[in-house]
């Protein structure tokens, strides 16, 4: 949204009267203002009866968020409205819910066209609403000075229409987490004043229109959670201000295309994962200053990750897991890595690396499957407050995890099946967000401890427990192949 521009009065000290005549003019002018504001004159009546005509489609709204829109009262003054700084014409319609709350801050029902009744609107903002249900709203075609669509989070459906160029003045097109069908139409790609072209997470099929090259404003470009498919487009050298491009969870295939490396000076997050995409990663992506997130996970990328990736000093995000990359991995020199996955590829790491120990701000660690022969206890990071997944699988790790989980605030998941850890389970202790454990496949020994019930996962299966298990909701699988466990869901414990 762009910042309200406030144009206050001038202060009578500033001004320069040549007659009483004018001054009291001008007095008059200003007190009358001030006493049209001071006595609330309420909205167009017709833009109340829009709004009111809105709410009456809603058939749910449990938390009362149109509570305060009430026949009579100004509608400039209702749960988001807001008017024009210097009348009372309504000029953006914000309305966003939460599900985090008692009760959810959401609205069912569908969006009324008697909101095409506010002639003047830029701005139309329907966010995480959840169930507003219905197609696109055509409504929004009888609006002229409309800049801003946020319709994001609901259940709109049906097909994105044809002629979505009409609305010529669009500067944000965003229906992200809908249910919309069919192609991109080819017609939006004349909707030149874009800045943020945001579909991601709908059920869109076919390939990117070719003319989306046309949009030569973008900075924001979402597509992701389609079904999507064919090859990405090779059109990247049209977008100078480019700073965000999601792709990934569609069907995309082929390689990546060369023109992305003309986004490299201002490109931030490149999300190309969950795809089909194939061959080498490109070398040019080492020269992307200001990358901070890259997700070319669960592709088929191949061969070894560009030396060039050392440049990537400013990564935060890095995401390569679940390809086909072989060794050597680079030596990389960010200065701070919050998240890394490198999962399941073909590297033999051999030990966690050095840049990612020593990063301060990392709290997403992920390695299963990665060639590491270490003791835990050799893994020294220079902090362990922030963690809050940690997943070695599947590697050849010795040692005790006790000082590193037992070092950490926010852990949510530890796993490390599949490994030769060595280690006491009753003197690990589970923060209060710690949500998922799974030790299967070491050689943990002791008790199973009461603190384990509060997980959401766990399993344990495969190590060498003993003593009878505390009451829990978990399945047999999470407790098989123990030493000597007994009690529910296994076999009741013997009596002595």
């Amino acid at each position: 949204m762009k910042p309200k521009m406030h144009h206050p009065l001038p202060s009578l000290s500033t001004l320069s009267f040549t007659t009483t005549t004018t001054t009291l003019f001008l007095l008059l002018t200003i007190f009358t203002l001030t006493d049209y504001k001071a006595n609330g004159a309420t909205c167009l009546p017709d833009e109340e009866a829009g709004l009111l005509g809105f709410k009456s489609g809603i058939k749910s709204d449990p938390s009362g968020m149109l509570k305060n829109w009430i026949p009579g009262t100004d509608c400039c003054k209702w749960t988001g409205v807001e008017c024009h700084y210097n009348s009372t014409r309504v000029q953006n319609l914000y309305l966003s819910g939460r599900f985090d709350t008692k009760p959810e801050t959401t609205l069912s029902g569908t969006i009324s066209p008697t909101l095409s009744k506010l002639k003047l609107l830029v701005g139309l903002y329907l966010l995480n609403l959840k169930d507003l249900s219905g197609p696109f709203p055509t409504f929004l075609f009888q609006l002229p000075n409309l800049q801003y669509i946020y319709l994001e989070n609901n259940k709109l459906s049906g097909r994105i229409p044809e002629y979505i160029h009409d609305l010529t003045r669009l500067d944000v097109l965003s229906l992200t987490g809908n249910r919309f069908t069919g192609p991109i139409p080819s017609s939006i790609t004349e909707l030149t004043l874009l800045t943020q072209l945001k579909l991601g997470n709908n059920f869109l099929t076919g390939t990117i229109p070719q003319g989306i090259a046309k949009l030569v404003n973008l900075t924001f470009l979402s597509l992701e959670g389609n079904q999507l498919d064919g090859t990405i487009p090779d059109f990247f050298s049209s977008f100078k201000d480019l700073r965000i491009l999601n792709f990934s969870h569609n069907k995309f295939s082929g390689k990546i295309p060369n023109s992305i490396s003309t986004l490299a000076p201002k490109l931030a997050y490149l999300e190309l994962g969950h795809n089909s995409l194939s061959g080498k990663i490109p070398d040019f992506l080492g020269k992307f200053k200001a990358l901070d997130t890259l997700d070319l996970s669960w592709n088929k990328f191949s061969g070894t990750v560009p030396a060039s990736f050392k440049n990537l000093t400013k990564i935060f995000n890095l995401n390569l897991s679940n390809n086909l990359l072989v060794d050597p991995f680079p030596e990389m020199n960010v200065k701070g890595i919050e998240s890394l996955d490198l999962s399941n590829n073909s590297f033999h790491l051999r030990n966690i690396p050095k840049w990612v120990a020593s990063s301060p701000i990392i709290f997403s660690l992920k390695l299963a499957n990665c060639g590491i022969k270490m003791r835990l206890e050799d893994f020294k990071p220079s902090e362990t407050q922030f963690y809050d997944f940690i997943d070695l699988s599947g590697n050849e790790i010795s040692g005790s995890a006790i000082g590193l989980v037992n070092s950490t605030e926010y852990l949510v998941g530890f796993w490390v099946s599949g490994n030769m850890l060595k280690f006491d389970l009753g003197k690990l202790r589970f923060g209060e967000r710690f949500k998922y454990l799974d030790l299967s496949g070491n050689s943990v020994f002791g008790k199973v401890p009461n603190s384990v019930v509060g997980l959401e996962k766990l399993d344990l299966s495969y190590n060498h427990l003993c003593g009878q298990l505390p009451k829990n909701k978990f399945p047999a699988s999470a407790f098989v192949g123990n030493d000597c466990l007994c009690g529910s869901p296994l076999y009741p414990c013997k009596k002595a």
